[in-house]
């Protein structure tokens, strides 16, 4: 089965419609990435993933990479350098287990949506939007392997 499979569109439209969000309250730029299986650390491959989808490219490095790899049920929130110099240590941490809290629950999207939601306000602290701002990254959710 396709991994994308897993989410109707129906759920990738409110995933898709969470990130839409919560940019429009910050610079930060939001991306989700799901994949059937994680075949390294965790954090490494969120790593590899953000670098891959040239998230580090946006002008403020406040680029935030959700990652999910469903079937090891692994999950990483991973923030651009702009983002960690200018935010306390835990970070991610409530976000990341409200989310996992969802997960549990076979909820992926919705888990997905709120972490996405909680991130935005998070970050509008540090990263308000600006006037003139772009949307230097996609919107729509990237797939990797089923395996």
């Amino acid at each position: 089965m396709n991994i994308s499979e897993l989410f109707p569109e129906q759920e990738k439209a409110r995933i898709k419609r969470a990130i839409e969000l919560a940019e429009a309250n910050t610079s930060g730029e939001i991306r989700v990435h799901v994949e059937g299986s994680c075949p390294e650390e965790v954090l490494d491959r969120a790593a590899y993933l953000f670098e891959k989808l040239e998230m580090h490219k946006t002008a403020q490095r406040n680029g935030v990479l959700f990652y999910l790899s469903v079937k090891d049920r692994k999950f990483a929130i991973l923030g651009d350098a702009g983002i960690n110099a200018n935010v306390p240590a835990g970070f991610w941490d409530n976000i990341k287990e409200t989310a996992i809290g969802f997960f549990r629950e076979g909820r992926f999207a919705e888990g997905l949506a709120e972490g996405i939601r909680m991130a935005g306000e998070q970050l509008k602290q540090h990263f308000p939007y600006l006037k003139d701002d772009k949307n230097e990254l996609s919107d729509e959710i990237s797939f990797g392997k089923s395996k």
